[in-house]
């Protein structure tokens, strides 16, 4: 009886994920004059979410549920690391049947996609990879340990200004590569690490250089785009994703030769903040964009922090190599699970500055607490700034697009407004 129900739900499920798919790729077409290499992304998530939702089967999968999963050791152990982060709310749904109801969406979503998928997936991941940033992901920990799969809690300082927080976080990823070989089988070396970090290091390249193509006025790019293009880091083959950024960039290069911007000239220039836009989970950048204003950048660890920020050592030894990857994820972070998160007010006001920014929407998924209760702090910096902001709560379902439009539509007519006075 158990089995049947069980089998009903994944059925249900896949075919709620497919059409939510579908809706959200349609909206990103329906956007006049997209870059015809956008194509390639669209068709990837178009294969990926309305088939089977299939794992890649050419190397042992390492799932990671954070952005402070240091990817360059994964690669270094010849595994494949996966972001398991889900935006759906298909997904959400079948999390909604056993996590509390006031759980964040994308936590709810993830767990709810594992357990739909544990049958065909179970195998396939060697492990599912749980930086300890977040309570609640910290907490499903037992849920996923329950389902059978393998799960590592890989130790997150509450800090990372002081030298004993920059030891812990070290000493846990130094301790991750040890385990990691266990876990694929196959041991971490000199040469094997080099590698895996210019591996991470090539796709950050061209992500940087993607990112300063959003800086120019008018706008290349729309913001849902570079989305969805960071979302495909996680989810792609490394070699297709850095083949489908490179033809992007090429493409972007020559429109600004022949000034073919992205939306309108004129088109208000913001900043999107706060809790991770996921696919299919659009809607944020979507409702701002189809209201006529482009999100030129953004602080979100689901796109600019995810690839910005380079490593660096000198010498080349694998204890150095280590210390220098855990240095990437800890040291430019500006997760709100940190105390105090003064960088993260400094990353914001920078980049309005550099990308003269009109306007910052601050994005907050219901029962995300850590970005909640910053909200009134990035707010009051900016408002100091003289630059308008719009928070925004929300979470996956699509019962408040009706709300949320009319709100965004009003602060992008606040902003033209009080262009039009200056």
């Amino acid at each position: 009886m158990e089995n049947e129900r069980f089998a009903r739900l994944g059925k249900s499920t896949m075919r709620h994920l497919a059409m939510e798919a579908r809706e959200t790729l349609q909206r990103l077409a329906d956007f006049p004059d997209n870059p015809a290499a956008m194509s390639l992304f669209y068709q990837f998530f178009s294969a990926l979410f309305t088939g089977n939702h299939s794992l890649p089967e050419a190397k042992p999968i390492i799932g990671v549920m954070c952005a402070q999963a240091p990817l360059e050791l994964i690669h270094a152990a010849g595994a494949t690391p996966l972001r398991l982060c889900s935006g759906a709310y298909a997904y959400e749904q079948a999390g909604a049947e056993f996590m509390p109801a006031k759980s964040c969406p994308l936590v709810k979503a993830t767990v709810g996609m594992l357990h739909v998928n544990r049958a065909l997936w179970g195998d396939a991941l060697k492990s599912v990879v749980i930086p300890t940033t977040c309570d609640q992901k910290k907490k499903s920990v037992d849920f996923l340990t329950d389902m059978g799969f393998p799960v590592y809690a890989l130790e997150m300082p509450p800090a990372k200004e002081s030298d004993v927080a920059r030891f812990y976080w070290q000493e846990s990823v130094k301790q991750f590569a040890l385990d990691l070989g266990g876990i694929t089988g196959r041991k971490i070396t000199r040469q094997s690490m080099r590698a895996g970090i210019g591996k991470v290091q090539q796709g950050s390249w061209l992500f940087r250089k993607l990112h300063e193509l959003r800086r120019t006025d008018p706008p290349l790019l729309l913001g849902k785009d570079a989305m969805l293009v960071t979302n495909g880091w996680f989810l792609m083959e490394h070699d297709s994703w850095c083949a489908a950024v490179t033809q992007l960039i090429a493409e972007l290069e020559q429109r600004r030769k022949n000034a073919m911007p992205a939306g309108k000239r004129l088109a208000p220039r913001l900043l999107l903040t706060g809790s991770p836009p996921v696919f299919p989970n659009l809607k944020v950048p979507l409702l701002v964009e189809q209201a006529g204003a482009v999100i030129v950048t953004d602080e979100v660890c689901s796109s600019s922090r995810l690839l910005y920020d380079a490593v660096s050592y000198d010498e080349g030894t694998l204890d150095e190599m280590v210390g220098a990857v855990a240095d990437r994820s800890l040291k430019p972070c500006t997760c709100p699970c940190l105390t105090a998160n003064r960088d993260r007010l400094r990353k914001i006001m920078e980049l309005t500055e550099k990308f003269a920014v009109d306007g910052v929407v601050y994005h907050a998924l219901a029962g995300c607490l850590p970005y909640e209760m910053e909200q009134r702090q990035v707010g009051k910096a900016l408002s100091a700034a003289g630059i308008p902001m719009l928070y925004l709560e929300t979470d996956y379902s699509p019962e408040d697009l009706g709300q949320l439009s009319t709100r965004i539509e009003a602060f992008i007519e606040s902003i033209k407004a009080r262009k039009r006075r200056k």
